[in-house]
């Protein structure tokens, strides 16, 4: 279907303006008369082309504030229709405006809010799609969107913790690598081209770094296609599921980042889950949205595992436990909270405890990462200068 632009007056003789998605111009035509407006001009939307590359993404930061922003505006009276008028107008991205004025022109062709944002699922995923349906059903749909608001905010705030945990030693490294590189392409065969005519064998470690230095200067141009090489074989081990299943087990056993990732998931889990149970969600249909946006294979595999043997009308506990994915702790709680009647109120206190957890995980790490990320610059450039300084300690020893 095509989006056309139209203008009309309705029986006050009031001109109006807006977008409607259709078939033809004459579906156009009846669906504003089915409205009491009376069409004026007609023209079909022409369609942008974009380049993908430089093509301005839609952030999670700004779904988070259009939420909490429509939220508001039903909270306060006002109809579906003008908060999505409102909220177009004043995105300053012109991809999601498209898509705000997109999801506006469904509504007005009669679907519901949850229909119209589903035809968007890069933008609205299946967890937000269900979130408002159920705030559809219940009619308190303003509840519902600003605990969506909420449930975002708190998971794009972890996945930031975790990418600032992981990006300054990883970013440090890859500076060291560079700069190590420079140093044995470009400065070490000067100094080597210096000690061959000394017409002594020289140290073991400054033939070493020599013998390095032009490996690398002769077969650099393998080295970078063998990297290249090596990261799209990855990527395509990673799209098959043993590889998913590889490479997202051996991220939950990672020494020290390992743990982390495994309480992010525990703490996003816990925290959607909740949400979704409290906001008049089914526990199967929670599970299953759960699992799809768990982020690892095998946290939606023990998900998943735990939907299957709750329809067979197990507890939630005893799958839990036989998963072995999550701590016992949590186990525990949420079979105090199955008990007490109040699983969506555990779930959110465990999400609480986890948070912090994370929080202080973080911190701990970057006081700890700092001095071995010295120790680590201190033996690569700190041996590499030593090595080639070493002939000409032996020269003065000599003199």
């Amino acid at each position: 279907m095509d989006i056309y632009i139209w203008k009309g007056k309705n029986i006050k003789g009031e001109e109006l303006k807006g977008e409607i998605e259709a078939e033809s111009k004459e579906e156009v035509e009846r669906k504003l008369r089915a409205q009491r407006i009376i069409p004026v001009k007609i023209k079909k939307k022409p369609k942008e082309i974009s380049i993908p590359l430089f093509e301005k993404k839609i952030k999670a930061e700004e779904i988070v504030v259009f939420t909490r922003q429509l939220s508001t505006m039903i909270d306060a009276g006002l109809s579906i229709i003008q908060g999505l008028e409102i909220l177009a107008e004043q995105s300053d991205n012109k991809k999601f405006k498209e898509v705000i004025l997109g999801v506006k022109t469904k509504l007005e062709s009669g679907q519901t809010l949850s229909k119209a944002m589903g035809s968007y699922p890069k933008v609205f995923d299946d967890l937000y799609v269900n979130m408002i349906n159920a705030g559809e059903i219940s009619g308190s749909l303003d509840i519902i969107l600003q605990r969506l608001a909420t449930l975002m905010e708190k998971t794009v705030s972890l996945k930031r913790k975790i990418k600032g945990a992981m990006f300054y030693p990883i970013s440090v490294i890859i500076v060291a690598t560079i700069v190590t590189a420079i140093l044995l392409i470009k400065v070490v065969p000067t100094f080597a081209q210096m000690f061959s005519s000394m017409g002594k064998a020289l140290p073991l470690p400054t033939q070493i770094v020599i013998n390095i230095s032009n490996f690398l200067r002769h077969n650099i141009g393998y080295i970078i296609l063998g990297i290249f090489a090596v990261i799209v074989l990855v990527r395509l081990v990673y799209k098959t599921d043993k590889g998913r299943h590889f490479f997202d087990s051996l991220l939950l056993r990672l020494p020290i980042f390992g743990n982390l990732i495994r309480k992010a998931a525990v703490a996003k889990f816990t925290r959607t889950l909740g949400t979704m149970l409290s906001s008049g969600v089914s526990i199967l249909e929670a599970f299953d949205i759960v699992a799809k946006t768990s982020g690892n294979v095998i946290i939606e595999d023990a998900v998943y595992y735990t939907r299957d043997r709750v329809k067979e009308g197990k507890n939630l506990v005893e799958p839990l436990s036989e998963v072995k994915v999550f701590p016992p702790m949590v186990v525990q709680m949420i079979g105090v909270g199955e008990r007490t009647g109040a699983v969506d109120a555990m779930l959110n206190k465990i999400a609480d405890f986890y948070e912090e957890e994370v929080d202080q995980m973080v911190a701990n790490l970057t006081s700890l990462i700092e001095p071995l990320i010295m120790v680590f610059l201190g033996v690569v450039l700190g041996g590499l200068i030593i090595a080639m300084y070493l002939p000409i300690f032996k020269i003065g020893e000599v003199i």
